[in-house]
């Protein structure tokens, strides 16, 4: 059983992938006092206790507010272009998510010039630099952050599937080492983000490249050997690399992620926080969330106490019933 089924981990949650699971898999069968439809909203909720019944020692979300204002933009302004902005209705439950994150004690951090996946790489340096005996958890479905497998992650776990994504997982899944996941992006493209590949190059041309390359530079600094290697249209590949040397580059460039985000926090302000009980019930009520009222003095209250002693019980490594 990994560790992350234990209470004292740290889990650092990619909060805008669940809440765009939950927007398009839930029925609009819940609204708002203001007349918003908040399915997402009782989605990300319901899953963050389930969550914090876990008991983490630190727990952290990282939201997304940047979409066409990123630092990527910049550089490639068609990065992320296929991406329509949230309607009026889904920035609405965003913000809820957040609001509600918050006031259940858990540390929320967004920024308009640097992605989710960036601040969770920064927390995940972060806490591997200062406090290496307590590797971060990253909650998440998105396996492109096997990046931070080799920056100290311990896993990635997607937690409403409650399945472990290791490095094993992840070099099934790329054919490279976490560490090459950008280099790898940066050959085939990312169609998700808008990011070009190299023509005529697909996965396993990529990983067979990588395997003789450590990275991209490597290889556009040693493209004629390409020629030499026992790949089929070696030559035209060789050819390739070279012709889109700049393309690589600049792909690769918005394929990696930034470690550096001046998020001006410790790990110790990570640690779950006694939440606002009220509030999030009065938030659960003005959302129309119903029973996750109950489910909120259910579970915050017990788990404030465990975490306050140090007691244990036997709910705290299995999930809350759904209500």
């Amino acid at each position: 059983m990994s560790t992350a089924d234990n209470g004292g981990a740290t889990y650092l949650v990619d909060a805008s992938v669940y809440i765009f699971r939950y927007y398009f898999a839930l029925p609009p069968n819940w609204e708002s006092r203001s007349g918003y439809s908040t399915e997402a909203v009782y989605g990300f909720t319901n899953f963050l206790l389930d969550l914090l019944a876990r008991k983490p020692l630190r727990i952290a979300c990282a939201f997304d507010e940047s979409l066409g204002s990123c630092f990527r933009n910049d550089l490639y302004p068609d990065y992320k272009c296929s991406r329509a902005l949230p309607d009026e209705a889904l920035a609405y439950q965003l913000a809820a998510c957040r609001e509600m994150a918050e006031a259940l004690g858990i540390a929320s951090f967004a920024s308009e010039r640097f992605e989710a996946d960036d601040i969770l790489a920064t927390l995940t340096g972060l806490c591997a630099t200062q406090q290496p005996a307590i590797a971060p958890v990253v909650i998440t479905r998105d396996k492109d952050l096997g990046q931070l497998l080799d920056r100290g992650a311990q896993s990635l776990w997607d937690f409403a599937a409650d399945q472990y994504l290791d490095r094993a997982v992840i070099e099934a899944k790329f054919g490279v080492r976490p560490a090459q996941i950008a280099d790898f992006l940066a050959l085939v493209g990312d169609s998700i983000d808008d990011i070009p590949g190299v023509p005529g190059i697909g996965a396993k041309t990529a990983s067979r490249l990588l395997a003789e390359f450590a990275d991209t530079e490597l290889l556009i600094a040693n493209a004629t050997e390409i020629a030499t290697l026992k790949i089929r249209g070696a030559r035209s590949i060789a050819a390739k690399i070279a012709d889109h040397a700049d393309q690589i580059r600049l792909a690769r460039q918005l394929a990696q992620l930034e470690y550096r985000v001046p998020l001006n926090v410790e790990p110790d302000d990570l640690r779950w926080q006694a939440a606002d009980i009220e509030h999030a019930v009065a938030l659960a009520d003005e959302y129309g969330l119903g029973r996750l009222q109950s489910k909120i003095r259910r579970t915050l209250p017990n788990l404030g106490q465990r975490l306050e002693d140090g007691q244990s019980t036997p709910e705290e490594n299995t999930f809350l019933e759904n209500p």
